[in-house]
């Protein structure tokens, strides 16, 4: 086992990693820009190195920093948490270099599953279902739209290293393939420095349904049931709930069976997520891997008691998983609290938080490093917390988020917690009718 682990993130999930490795007796490192030297993550750490200013590329994007900060604390393995270096494979190879574990799937396994093409021809190998679309990059826009003629509209226009929702966009007629086509290559040239676009049948009210897996190192793999994560804006996921209420034994039979057999096609090693998208009439097709660990892992822990960061760490180290499945045995729901206007389109609220308030009691659960007195940055990401409920049903887990919401206080910035509570509220959204966009056809400012 480890004896230090450098954590290459901030935040609630460097808060949620450091948790854990003190529980297995594991030192642990935290590395922080100047924006964050006031986070919890760096106070509860063993040790704290400060690597840069506060923006991405000269801090937590800075692998040079990060290296010799591993360098000069001794640390024996690296967490790259979500976002940032997680499924960065250059990063895992720099890592592989110096003799430091990478805790996560190898470099060819992240690159496999990173590249959209790729995963889709790996995918269709390995017996999984694909929603029809280009087998490879479109080469031009004459191609693309020849394509679209076939498949029928309307089709999306993906970016291949996309994510996010960036480089994405639906053509629903064929006027507005050109205009569409050059935007999403804009995009994705802007954010990820690759314009490579493909095309799919764009699924039409689907649900946004994936599944948490895990493989060792010995060639097993096994899956831990399905997270329901179609309430979205802008392909962001703002609530997660498992089981999910589309969900059947049978379905949940067959799209797990795909889910292992995703991972057994790469020899996956680590804890990651395949995606689907469901249908109305539950078909499912796969849609993308994320190899690293959610920001919605929460939920999956919940249902089934089950540390998962444990789990990664443990598959690193060389120790075999039971290759057992699991499935649900509670319902859980993750509210996402993001410093945003919720009535003001979303707009980021960055500034001092003033007063802060968690709600507290049986079967809730609050993941967050911010405080009275923190000061959200414009730099990151805008979430703050996570607020998770457990209950026996998702009747009893609609009515626990409730109160919880209600006791969640925070001032001095505008936060989602608003949004969610006319969500929990919601006829539509309790009868479990809602798909990923939801959001376009509800006025929750209305309510």
């Amino acid at each position: 086992m480890f004896k230090k682990i450098l954590i290459a993130n901030r935040g609630e999930i460097a808060l949620r990693i450091i948790r854990t490795c003190k529980e297995m007796g594991i030192k642990t490192v935290a590395i922080y820009s100047t924006a964050d030297r006031d986070s919890l993550h760096v106070r509860f750490a063993d040790e704290a190195v400060c690597i840069g200013a506060p923006a991405s590329a000269e801090s937590y994007l800075n692998v040079p920093r990060i290296m010799a900060a591993v360098e000069i604390t001794n640390a024996d393995a690296v967490h790259p948490g979500y976002g940032f270096l997680a499924e960065n494979a250059s990063f895992a190879e720099v890592c592989d270099g110096y003799g430091i574990k990478f805790i996560g799937p190898t470099p060819d396994q992240i690159r496999s599953m990173g590249d959209k093409i790729t995963a889709k021809e790996t995918m269709l190998a390995a017996g999984v279902p694909c929603i029809p679309g280009t087998e490879g990059l479109l080469r031009d826009f004459k191609d693309g739209l020849k394509l679209a003629k076939e498949i029928g509209y309307p089709v999306i226009l993906k970016a291949t290293a996309g994510g996010g929702g960036k480089g994405m966009r639906i053509v629903w007629k064929e006027s507005d393939f050109e205009n569409q086509w050059e935007t999403a290559r804009r995009e994705a040239k802007a954010a990820f420095g690759n314009d490579g676009i493909y095309m799919e049948k764009f699924i039409e009210e689907p649900r946004h349904i994936e599944f948490q897996v895990a493989g060792d190192q010995f060639g097993k793999a096994c899956h831990l049931s399905e997270r329901d994560c179609s309430i979205q804006r802008r392909h962001q996921k703002l609530v997660e709930e498992s089981p999910s209420p589309f969900m059947t034994p049978e379905l949940r039979e067959k799209m797990g069976e795909a889910a292992v057999n995703a991972c057994l096609a790469i020899g996956y090693e680590g804890v990651g997520t395949v995606e689907f998208l469901v249908d109305k009439y539950r078909n499912f097709y796969f849609m993308e891997m994320n190899t690293r660990i959610q920001v919605e892992h929460t939920v999956t822990e919940e249902v089934i008691d089950f540390d998962l960061i444990k789990e990664q760490i443990k598959i690193a180290a060389g120790i075999p998983i039971s290759g057992k499945n699991y499935f649900p045995e509670m319902h859980a729901i993750e509210c996402r609290i993001n410093a945003e206007d919720p009535f003001n389109d979303f707009r980021p609220s960055p500034g001092r938080i003033t007063s802060f308030h968690s709600p507290k009691g049986h079967g809730i659960r609050v993941d967050t490093h911010v405080y009275a007195g923190y000061n959200i940055s414009p730099y990151y990401d805008s979430m703050i917390a996570k607020l998770i409920v457990r209950a026996r049903t998702r009747d009893e887990a609609i009515l626990k988020m409730e109160r919880a919401l209600d006791e969640f206080i925070v001032e001095g910035v505008k936060t989602t917690v608003p949004f969610h509570q006319r969500l929990m509220r919601n006829e539509e959204f309790k009868k479990g009718n809602f798909h990923t966009g939801f959001l376009n056809t509800w006025d929750f400012k209305a309510e």
